[in-house]
């Protein structure tokens, strides 16, 4: 499901012009309502560490092709980071990045109001 916002455009005398910033609204909205992504960004808030794959995958209940595509989009989008380790590369752990650290108080706060509600 893809969920749009209404844009608000002001009108000027040759044409309208929209805000730029609801296209990132649109785009993020898009990213994060992907089946797991907004899980994933609150599992990786909660835990306040990085998570492994496995982690992840228990925490989210969902099946590893999922997850790994949720991670490779969220990290594409510099909301995680992926980390390896030098002793096991085929390890990776997976931290919130400064940026999605902003957007975590705004997930949990949706996570609050839905249980509220």
């Amino acid at each position: 499901m893809i969920y749009q916002i209404f844009l608000v455009c002001t009108i000027t005398l040759m044409e309208n012009e929209c805000d730029p910033v609801y296209a990132k609204v649109d785009e993020l909205l898009d990213l994060i309502t992907k089946s797991k992504s907004l899980h994933i960004l609150l599992e990786l808030h909660l835990a306040n560490r990085q998570l492994s794959f496995t982690e992840l995958k228990k925490r989210v209940e969902a099946a590893s092709t999922t997850v790994s595509r949720r991670l490779t989009e969220l990290e594409e989008h510099a909301l995680i980071e992926r980390n390896t380790n030098s002793l096991r590369p085929n390890s990776a752990s997976y931290s919130l990045t400064e940026k999605s650290m902003s957007l975590a108080p705004i997930i949990q706060s949706m996570y609050d109001w839905c249980e509220a509600n």
